[in-house]
């Protein structure tokens, strides 16, 4: 079973993100100082990341098949690299020097777990094929040029029903919401 959806013994780690997402959202809020210029620039910063997060699922059909296409043709986590990017746009907007700080403590906290758990079993799962994509595809910065599909890897392009499948257009929601929530606290600063 893919790492992140469970054993029944407790927490996912997925879930244990998204809690701490969540417990960390209100802290966040009242603390942040928004201004004009870093809501448009973190905004443009979780906007990539949104869209790379969006694209790769897209592309990934999860426990079935080693995902080699679109952005995984040149870096192994653009799910991860997106949320990255989001969170970072987020605490950028937040208008706190130390946000940044605490986001990149737990972001290499929360998913630096949940990655080395993702490439054992991918590992275990895909044998030889996930060990010759390893080694050719970086895993965070993203290769000039993409690395050729393993002939393996049936999807072709961009696929809309397995961005819905992925339920990724929850990301995209909980980003907008939060920009909009910041918006609406720096009404307030003035």
């Amino acid at each position: 079973m893919l790492p992140g959806t469970g054993d029944g013994k407790g927490p996912t780690l997925r879930q244990e993100r998204l809690r701490w997402a969540w417990l960390l959202a209100i802290p966040f809020l009242y603390l942040s100082s928004p201004s004009p210029p870093l809501l448009l620039t973190g905004a443009f910063v979780s906007l990539f990341g949104v869209l790379l997060r969006a694209s790769a699922a897209g592309h990934i059909h999860k426990d079935r098949e080693l995902a080699t296409r679109g952005p995984y043709g040149r870096l192994r986590h653009p799910l991860y690299v997106g949320s990255f990017l989001t969170g970072l746009g987020l605490a950028l907007a937040g208008g706190r020097w130390w946000f940044l700080l605490l986001y990149f403590l737990l972001f290499l906290w929360l998913y630096g777990r949940t990655i080395r758990a993702e490439e054992e079993w991918l590992a275990r799962h895909f044998g030889d094929a996930y060990e010759s994509y390893r080694s050719r595809v970086p895993a965070f910065l993203p290769s000039p040029t993409p690395v050729d599909p393993a002939p393996s890897s049936s999807s072709v392009g961009f696929r809309k029903d397995l961005y819905l499948r992925n339920r990724e257009w929850q990301a995209a929601l909980g980003t907008a919401v939060g920009f909009g929530l910041l918006w609406v606290r720096s009404w307030f600063l003035v």
